[in-house]
C-alpha cells in the first residue's frame, strides 16, 4: 500500500476560490470589506514570514489587511490598550495577535482580551467554549485546518478510532472536542503517555492519528495502523531538511492517507485564518441587517 498524499496547497487554493467569491457578495451587499489586523509587538524573524504570507492571501481574497507594530519594551498596560483600541474601531473586523511576544508580555491575557467576536484565530476562552457545545463557526486555525484534510478525504469519520498526540490549545485540545463532535471516539497522548511508555500502544490502534508535537521521528513508521490516515502537524528543522513528527517514509507505505511536512497542514492554516475573518464579518454586518 502506497498512501495517497493529503496536499494542503491543493486544498487551500480550492477553499481560497469560493472565500473569494463569497467576499465579492458581501461586498456587494454591506458596502464594506473584512478587514484584519495584526498585532507584531517587537521584532521576530518567524512572526514576520507568517505576516507576509498573510497578508499576501489577503489581498488575494479582497481582505484589507493591516500590520499594527509596537516596540518590543512596550508595556503590559500598553500592549492591552492597543487591543482594546481595536475592540472599539468599527472598522476593523477581526484581530490576531502574531506570537511570540516578548517577555514581560502575557499573551493568553492579551489573547483573551481580543473581543470574541473580533478573535480572528478563534482562541479567546469563549470561542474555545463554543467548540465544547459544537455551536462554533470559528476556531483555532490549526485543528481547523485539520479537520479540513480529513474532511476532503470523503471517509466517514463517525465511530472511527482517533489518536491526538499532543494536548495544546492550538491544535491537540480543539481537535479532540472537534472530532467528539463528529462522533469520533478520541484519545489524546501527551507527554505523560510517552513517560510510561504506552505511546506506541495507543498509536498502533489509530484509524485516524494527528501528531502535533514539534518532535522529528517521536512517532514511529511501524507504529501506523495499516489504512490509517495520518496528519502530521509537526514542523521540525533537522539540517536543512524540514521533517514532521512522523517517520514518513514506513508510515506512507502503512497508511491510507498521509500529509506531507511541508506541504500538508501549514498551507491551509493562513487559509482557515481567512475564513474566520469572513465568518467574524458575516457576524456582524449580516447578521445585523437580519435583526
Amino acid at each position: 500500500m502506497s498512501a495517497q498524499l493529503l496536499e494542503g496547497k491543493v486544498i487551500a487554493e480550492k477553499l481560497k476560490l469560493a472565500i473569494k467569491a463569497e467576499i465579492d457578495s458581501l461586498k456587494v451587499k454591506t458596502g464594506r470589506a473584512p478587514k484584519l489586523v495584526a498585532l507584531q509587538i517587537g521584532d521576530n524573524a518567524a512572526s514576520a514570514v507568517y505576516v507576509k504570507a498573510q497578508k499576501k492571501v489577503a489581498d488575494a481574497l479582497g481582505i484589507e489587511y493591516e500590520l499594527m507594530t509596537a516596540p518590543d519594551n512596550i508595556s503590559g498596560a500598553g500592549a492591552r490598550k492597543l487591543v482594546k483600541e481595536m475592540n472599539k474601531d468599527d472598522s476593523v473586523t477581526a484581530i490576531i495577535l502574531q506570537l511570540p511576544v516578548p517577555k514581560g508580555i502575557d499573551a493568553k491575557r492579551l489573547i483573551n482580551l481580543i473581543s470574541p467576536l473580533k478573535d480572528a484565530e478563534g482562541m479567546t476562552l469563549e470561542n474555545l467554549g463554543k467548540i465544547v457545545s459544537g455551536q462554533y463557526k470559528i476556531g483555532p486555525c490549526t485543528a481547523m485546518a485539520v479537520m479540513e484534510l480529513l474532511e476532503s478525504t470523503k471517509v466517514n469519520l463517525y465511530g472511527k478510532e482517533a489518536v491526538v498526540v499532543g494536548h495544546s490549545e492550538i491544535a491537540g485540545k480543539p481537535l479532540a472536542l472537534m472530532l467528539l463532535n463528529k462522533f469520533v471516539t478520541t484519545t489524546v497522548c501527551h507527554i505523560a503517555t510517552g513517560e510510561r511508555g504506552v505511546l506506541p500502544e495507543h498509536v498502533k490502534r489509530a484509524q485516524i492519528l494527528i501528531s502535533a508535537v514539534g518532535k522529528a521521528g517521536v512517532i514511529k513508521g511501524d507504529w501506523i495502523k495499516d489504512g490509517a490516515i495520518v496528519i502530521d502537524v509537526g514542523i521540525n528543522k533537522i539540517g536543512d531538511k524540514i521533517v514532521g513528527d512522523v517517520e514518513f517514509d514506513i508510515a506512507s507505505q502503512k497508511a491510507s492517507y498521509i500529509t506531507p511536512v511541508p506541504g500538508g497542514v501549514g498551507p491551509l492554516t493562513t487559509t482557515m485564518l481567512m475564513r474566520n475573518t469572513v465568518e467574524l464579518f458575516k457576524g456582524r454586518h449580516c447578521e445585523e441587517r437580519t435583526k
